[in-house]
């Protein structure tokens, strides 16, 4: 295959009548059917005058219609690139003038009025209805479909597929170029790890579709690979999705494996004694199995009928609970997520992960599905090469890496070298076996007052895994000692607490005294210099695609900063919650 076409071409041609598209309402869409809707949605483009080489962009949320429109771009010779959800007007006048689009693809109403006076655009397509002065996107769907063998055949592998443009919250969005070649090089990886044919596997598809990871595994994958994609237009509604669509394969942030991880624990606490000791004994059990298992091995004995009893009677029901039971591949990625939530949900028999990448190695470059090493990312996918620099910065070269930012070349040149070394940002270390540990963001590291370096995200993954602890941020760069602010989880709070709110709960003295007690635990982890002196425990959520937190879930650190400096200050000032443990001196 030279592009991402050809596997499209591929599935259409071999599998015409086979599902590619489930709605949770129950409606279905052959490979035929999809095909037809991006040929017509093509031929609609090249009408409203979209030639060879234009750009268009797409802001949708997760849609039947979006894949139409981005492969109809494709088919007609463009290059779809899809932007956030939640980009103001400001900022979609910034991305369309940046990428130079022509046309941009959204949804009626509110999204589509961000989109007026835009300069550059020669038209706004609305899916849902139309504003004044756009397109419907059912206008598009009325043309005959150009051929799909000839628009597939005018693609070369250099060309180019999309533009990722990365969340912007160090400076302006760098724009990601994407060619088919990258995508091809990151599918090869995928196949080498879960097979050629995905027939047979369901996804759910949640994440925002500008995200490099949600753009691969529900969208090119599904052009390569054949799987059948369920879409979610809101997050909110995953644990609904997942108990209906049973999918066999699971990406997500760590948030996502740490509320699932959290809810599940929260329900045993709340169990009859004796039953908590019935799931502490299968625990026990389950924690051999996935060690055994995690070596290649599986058990045998009286151990494969201790997991066969614990798996059906304890483990099973949990996992279906929550809609997983058929989940061969769960994996996490984006950012560090605590080694015992991967191991916790190894023990219930779920195969958990963690993937790492980024958007400029089109999403993964270190994998290990099966046999994992809880708190490390795998290793190398086939063809790339990947090592630690000098000063332990992570390097990677090969297919998967990208040919630069849009319009970029100083960025370029700093985030690919001479030799084509792709220049990560974040520091590692590789062991015997090849497997890659994260230490931190190169850029994120934690500098005291004292001089001391200190990684703020392994912190923070440990601190998550105390059990009311939903978010943690460690606070101490140019300071004299840690502190950290601390959100509650809300279903463990839900659960814990039926009928408070979470402002509540955070000020409760048992609550306050079980956090200090397990954050004090989470010292004795770590070093001295690492120990966290204050907390406070903050009484509100933080979600995601806030000031707070990316639309992915990752920490947005200077807008933490900004709006809690007050408590922050107070901490220094001899305020907030005060931890003792051996080691700390108060």
């Amino acid at each position: 295959m030279d592009s991402v076409l050809d596997g499209f071409r591929r599935l259409v041609t071999d599998r015409p009548d086979g599902v590619a598209f489930w709605t949770i309402d129950g409606a279905t869409w052959t490979w035929s059917d999809y095909a037809d809707r991006a040929a017509r949605f093509a031929a609609g483009l090249q009408e409203l005058g979209v030639q060879r080489g234009d750009r268009i962009v797409l802001m949708l949320r997760n849609r039947l219609e979006f894949h139409v429109a981005d492969t109809g771009a494709l088919l007609a010779g463009a290059t779809p690139i899809s932007i956030y959800n939640s980009s103001s007007a400001d900022q979609i006048r910034y991305l369309a003038g940046h990428s130079r689009a022509v046309v941009a693809v959204t949804e009626a109403g509110e999204f589509a009025e961000r989109f007026a006076d835009i300069p550059g655009l020669r038209a706004t397509v609305t899916v849902g209805g139309a504003n004044d002065g756009t397109t419907p996107y059912d206008e598009l769907l009325g043309l005959p479909p150009v051929d799909l063998d000839a628009a597939a055949a005018a693609v070369s592998p250099d060309d180019l597929l999309t533009v990722i443009y990365t969340s912007g919250t160090t400076g302006p969005p760098k724009g990601v170029m994407l060619n088919h070649r990258n995508v091809l090089a990151q599918h090869e990886g995928l196949e080498h790890f879960l097979g050629p044919d995905g027939s047979g596997h369901r996804f759910v598809s949640y994440l925002p579709m500008a995200h490099v990871a949600e753009r691969n595994l529900s969208h090119y994958v599904h052009l390569l690979w054949g799987n059948v994609v369920t879409p979610c237009a809101d997050m909110s509604q995953l644990g609904a999705y997942l108990v209906a669509v049973r999918p066999t394969l699971l990406f997500g942030p760590p948030r996502v494996w740490e509320k699932l991880a959290a809810g599940i624990r929260a329900a045993i606490a709340v169990r009859p004694e004796e039953e908590q000791r019935v799931v502490a004994d299968a625990l026990a059990i389950g924690r051999q199995v996935q060690q055994l298992r995690a070596t290649g091995a599986e058990p045998d004995g009286e151990l494969a009928a201790s997991w066969q009893r614990v798996d059906a009677g304890v483990f099973a029901p949990l996992r279906a609970m929550i809609g997983l039971d058929e989940c061969a591949y769960a994996f996490s990625g984006a950012a560090p997520i605590p080694a015992e939530v991967i191991e916790f949900l190894r023990d219930i028999g779920l195969a958990m992960s963690e993937i790492y990448g980024m958007s400029e190695n089109t999403g993964g470059m270190t994998w290990e599905p099966v046999l994992v090493k809880p708190g490390k990312v795998g290793r190398a996918y086939p063809g790339t090469e990947v090592i630690t620099a000098d000063d332990g910065e992570i390097l990677c070269r090969g297919g998967i890496v990208f040919p630069g930012y849009l319009d970029d070349p100083e960025r370029t040149r700093e985030a690919i070298d001479d030799d084509g070394w792709l220049h990560t940002g974040d520091i590692g270390e590789i062991d015997a076996d090849g497997y890659l540990r994260i230490v931190d963001r190169k850029k994120e590291i934690l500098i005291t007052a004292g001089g001391k370096n200190i990684s703020p995200a392994n912190l923070e993954a440990a601190l998550k895994t105390i059990p009311l602890v939903g978010q943690a941020m460690a606070v101490g760069d140019g300071r004299p000692y840690l502190v950290a602010l601390l959100t509650l989880d809300p279903d463990a709070v839900a659960v814990r607490f039926p009928g408070r709110v979470a402002a509540d709960v955070a000020t409760d003295p048992a609550v306050v005294a079980e956090i200090r007690a397990g954050v004090a635990a989470v010292n004795e982890r770590f070093s001295t210099v690492e120990h966290l002196r204050r907390i406070a425990i903050l009484g509100e959520e933080w979600l995601p695609d806030t000031d707070v937190l990316t639309p992915t879930m990752k920490l947005k650190r200077r807008g933490v900063l900004a709006r809690y400096g007050e408590q922050i200050e107070a901490m220094y000032a001899g305020g907030g919650i005060e931890i003792e443990a051996a080691g700390v001196q108060t």
